[in-house]
C-alpha cells in the first residue's frame, strides 16, 4: 500500500468508530477485507486510527470537521506535511481536497480542545493533578511505551535483555520495577520470540508490575485476585511467592486466556465463581484492580477517552466501592486488602479509600501509592488496607 492509501484506509476504519464501531473491532474487519494488505501495511494504518483517537479534538480543529477525514486532514498538517501529497495523489488515495477544506482548519483553542480532553473531565484533572494536569494531558496524546515482565522464576533480567536482543528485540530495564524492561526497538517480534512463548517474559506495563512488587506478599499466603481480568497480576505475584493463588472475575470470559498464560510461566491457579468464594475464604491478601475509568492507560486505549462520561464515572465509583465492601469480608483477621486502579482520578482513588475506611472504622489505610504517566508508565493507585486489631 502506498502512504495515501494507508490514510485512506484510517479515514475509513475512523469513521466506522465514530458510528459506534470498536476500534478493535473495525481495524480487524478492515485487515480481513484487505487482504493485499502487508503487516507494515496493518500496523501503520493502526499507528494513524490510534493517533487520530489519541489527538481527536485538536485534529479535527486542525482538520475542520471531525468526521475521518476531517482526522487525518488535520494529522498531517500537524505534521507539517502538505496533504496535497497525499489527497487525490495516487488511484487509491483519498478524493482530492475540496476549495472549502483546502480553506478550512483552525488552530486548537488552549485548554481542553488543545490537550485532547472532553471539556467536562477537565476540572476533574485539575482537581486530581493540580499543576501536573497539561503535563499529563500532552503525553496522552503520544504513544505508550511497551514493557515486559520478567519472570524471576526462570531467567534474571539481564539474561532475558540478552537474550530478547538475540532475537532482534532491544530492551532497557526500567526504573518502576525490579522486572520491567522497557522494549526500545522490536516490540512486533515478540509473540514469536521464545522467551515470550515459553513464559519467560510477559507483556505488562511497569506500573502494573511495581504494584504487585508492593504487595506484602509471603510463602503460603492464601491469595485471591479478585478482579483477575487478563491474569497479569495474578501471574506476577505467583511470581514473587510461593502462594496459593485464587482467581475470580465477574466477567469470567475475561479470563480465558489464562489458562495458557499460566502454562507459559508455570503458574498453577484456581479459578472461582462469586458463589464460590465464601466457602473458599478468608485469604491472607486480596488484590481488588477494581473497574475504573483507565485514566492512567487512555494513551493504550484512547477510545476511553472520549466515551467516558460523568455518569458512567459516577457508576464506575459505585462498582469500586462495592467490591471493596465485598471483598472486605473475605479477608482473613490479619489479612490485607489490597485496592488498585489504573486511574489518575482521585475520585476512583484516594477518596474511595477515605470513603470506605470512613464507613468501615474496622480497618484502617496503610500503604498507598500513585504513578504518573510522566515517570513512563501508565498512571495508577494502589493502598492497603487491614483490620485494628482487636476490632473485628
Amino acid at each position: 500500500m502506498t502512504p495515501a492509501a494507508r490514510v485512506q484506509a484510517a479515514i475509513e476504519v475512523l469513521d466506522q468508530i465514530r458510528a459506534g464501531k470498536p476500534a478493535e473491532r473495525a481495524l480487524t474487519g478492515w485487515a480481513r477485507r484487505s487482504r493485499y494488505a502487508g503487516s507494515k501495511d496493518r500496523a501503520a494504518v493502526r499507528d494513524h486510527v490510534f493517533d487520530a483517537l489519541r489527538c481527536k479534538r485538536s485534529f479535527a480543529a486542525l482538520g475542520g470537521a471531525d468526521t475521518g477525514r476531517g482526522m487525518m486532514l488535520g494529522a498531517l498538517r500537524a505534521a507539517g506535511q502538505d496533504p496535497d501529497h497525499i489527497f487525490g495523489s495516487t488511484p487509491h488515495a483519498p478524493p482530492p481536497l475540496m476549495p472549502q477544506e483546502t480553506q478550512s482548519g483552525r488552530a486548537p483553542h488552549a485548554g481542553p480542545e488543545a490537550l485532547d480532553v472532553p471539556d467536562w473531565l477537565w476540572p476533574l484533572l485539575v482537581d486530581s493533578l493540580g499543576a501536573d494536569a497539561s503535563a499529563y494531558a500532552q503525553i496522552l496524546k503520544t504513544r505508550a511505551p511497551v514493557h515486559l515482565r520478567v519472570n524471576l522464576r526462570k531467567t534474571s533480567r539481564e539474561d532475558a535483555r540478552i537474550a530478547l536482543a538475540s532475537d532482534g528485540i532491544e530492551t532497557r530495564p526500567h526504573a518502576s520495577a525490579e522486572t520491567a524492561l522497557e522494549i526500545r526497538q522490536g516490540a512486533r517480534r515478540l509473540r514469536q520470540c521464545q522467551l515470550y512463548l515459553d513464559g519467560r517474559v510477559e507483556l505488562q506495563d511497569g506500573a502494573s508490575q511495581a504494584v504487585v512488587q508492593e504487595l506484602p506478599l509471603r510463602d503460603g499466603m492464601r491469595v485471591l485476585d479478585y478482579c483477575a481480568g487478563g491474569g497479569g497480576k495474578a501471574l506476577a505475584m505467583a511470581a514473587r511467592a510461593d502462594i496459593e493463588l485464587f482467581v475470580h472475575d465477574a466477567a469470567p470470559q475475561r479470563m480465558q486466556d489464562l489458562p495458557a498464560r499460566a502454562d507459559r510461566a508455570g503458574v498453577r491457579f484456581q479459578p472461582l465463581a462469586g458463589a464460590e468464594l465464601d466457602r473458599h475464604g478468608p485469604f491472607d491478601l486480596i488484590l481488588c484492580d477494581v473497574p475504573c475509568s483507565g485514566s492512567g492507560a487512555w494513551r493504550r486505549s484512547p477510545e476511553g477517552k472520549w466515551s467516558l462520561s460523568a455518569t458512567k464515572l459516577h457508576e464506575l465509583q459505585e462498582i469500586q466501592a462495592d467490591i471493596l465492601a465485598r471483598a472486605a469480608a473475605l479477608v482473613s483477621g490479619r489479612g490485607v486488602l489490597c485496592y488498585a486502579t489504573c486511574s489518575v482520578l482521585n475520585v476512583e482513588n484516594s477518596r474511595q479509600i477515605d470513603q470506605f475506611a470512613a464507613a468501615n472504622p474496622a480497618w484502617q489505610p496503610g500503604f498507598n501509592r500513585t504513578w504518573m504517566v510522566q515517570n513512563g508508565t501508565d498512571g495508577f493507585f494502589t493502598a492497603h488496607l487491614t483490620r485494628i486489631q482487636g476490632t473485628g
